[in-house]
């Protein structure tokens, strides 16, 4: 407040310099013809129109941004095909749109669609650079465990684009509100805020001049503060949503052993240098692995990661096929929670359990206190037995378990293992580990299928 007091202040000194109202308006004529104008129906028909035509003109721009920028993160072609519009369309000057649109739309439409152009590359290209940077290890992990495809994107891609989106929509409202006044001014439709600018100018009233500035600049605040408000809101209510509909969607399943078959498999991984052969970790596999408590358990880089993704349908083998459940329970090396949602609702999303429920079993091995807070506010420890709670709830017929026990005291380990035991319920376990006695923990087979 003080800085803008300064400023009045400074715009008052100039205003008496200059000595000529119809060249620069002093701050109390700017009020007086503000608060002259307020009180007229023409400056609030001015006002709404001038309104309607901009956030009819955003909204249009904003969805078709959206629209286009999945299409083209889907799409290589539909992108390479765009590039070159997108480029021009945010190189060339608002002006040169206004005059084409003025020849060809007459002066009604124009601030709308000036306004839809002026957003659009914008908020296309935050669209793709947010979908290029999302990252793809919580959908990977949800998608395996049986989340619906509309879910995943509400609690993972959404939430990691709307950040973008928020970003640059900050910038574009205040874009927007320029530029549509600016073809306002230019095509002089009646009865709009741009009318009002143009009259100012043809009669050198500065006065009202900046009013109606003044009154552009409060519109441009207000409508950005409450868009973005809105914009903001809808991570939250996406991931509500995401829960109310998958554990509505979601069927009980049984828990039975699942039964994985492997036909002439080789597990392994492509190197990452294109001349480079494929990097194998096991023995040629043909056989089955039925129900029972498994453990992979080998040094560090050995190929335990890769068996187990490729198991759960992550990896493709290098040779042959594996035939594994449909319902897998996955835990990976690094935490894949939803980073937003507390701990009951990240075992909801997985699970048929009621947040009651999923409070019951996250009390044997967390203490209530912590249950409340978003997983993001966790400690790693707290994050893995999270994860180990939401993979033993997940209805399912094989368990995969990626180093478990990892960022977890010797209390907290013999008690996860306790855990596992006593809720594994005669399905599938396959654990991999590279802790000598984990095995014991587990009551668990070494599974020796790695190539040493």
């Amino acid at each position: 407040m003080l800085a803008a007091l300064i400023w009045i202040g400074v715009w008052q000194l100039a205003s008496m310099a200059v000595g000529n109202h119809l060249l620069l308006a002093s701050p109390v004529d700017t009020a007086v013809t503000l608060a002259s104008q307020i009180v007229t129906p023409v400056f609030w028909t001015a006002v709404l129109r001038s309104f309607c035509h901009i956030a009819v003109g955003f909204l249009i721009g904003f969805a078709l941004a959206v629209v286009l920028g999945f299409a083209a993160y889907r799409l290589p072609w539909l992108r390479r095909l765009l590039e070159p519009a997108m480029d021009a369309l945010k190189s060339i000057p608002v002006v040169c749109f206004i005059m084409l649109l003025l020849m060809w739309v007459g002066p009604k439409r124009v601030s709308i669609i000036t306004v839809m152009i002026l957003i659009f590359p914008a908020l296309y290209f935050s669209v793709l650079e947010g979908l290029d940077s999302q990252d793809h290890e919580v959908i990977d992990e949800l998608k395996v465990m049986g989340v619906k495809p509309h879910v995943r994107f509400q609690v993972d891609t959404y939430q990691q684009l709307l950040p973008f989106l928020v970003a640059t929509c900050r910038n574009m409202c205040g874009m927007a509100w320029k530029a549509g006044v600016a073809a306002e001014v230019l095509a002089s439709p009646r009865g709009t805020i741009g009318e009002g600018v143009y009259q100012a100018r043809l009669l050198l009233n500065t006065a009202n001049l900046f009013s109606w500035t003044i009154t552009i600049v409060l519109l441009s605040w207000v409508c950005e503060r409450l868009f973005l408000k809105a914009l903001t809101a809808t991570g939250p209510w996406a991931l509500k949503r995401a829960l109310r509909n998958q554990n509505r969607l979601r069927p009980q399943t049984s828990n039975v052993p699942g039964t994985i078959r492997f036909v002439h498999t080789v597990l392994g991984y492509s190197a990452t240098s294109d001349h480079a052969a494929p990097v194998t970790v096991s023995k040629e596999l043909t056989g089955e692995l039925e129900g029972g408590s498994w453990i992979l358990q080998d040094a560090s880089g050995s190929g335990k990661t890769t068996c187990l993704m490729t198991i759960c349908g992550l990896l493709r083998p290098l040779q042959g096929r594996i035939e594994a459940p449909v319902d897998i329970a996955l835990v990976c090396q690094e935490p894949r929670l939803v980073s937003a949602l507390t701990a009951p609702e990240n075992v909801q999303l997985t699970s048929v359990l009621t947040e009651q429920g999923a409070k019951e079993l996250l009390c044997e091995l967390l203490s209530e206190d912590v249950l409340s807070r978003p997983v993001s506010e966790l400690s790693g420890g707290q994050k893995r037995r999270v994860e180990l709670v939401r993979a033993l709830a997940h209805p399912s017929a094989l368990v995969l378990l990626d180093e478990p026990f990892a960022s977890l005291d010797v209390q907290s380990h013999y008690a996860a293992a306790a855990f596992i035991r006593k809720h594994l319920q005669g399905r599938t376990l396959i654990v991999s580990s590279h802790v000598p006695g984990d095995q014991e923990l587990l009551h668990a087979q070494l599974l020796n299928i790695l190539k040493h």
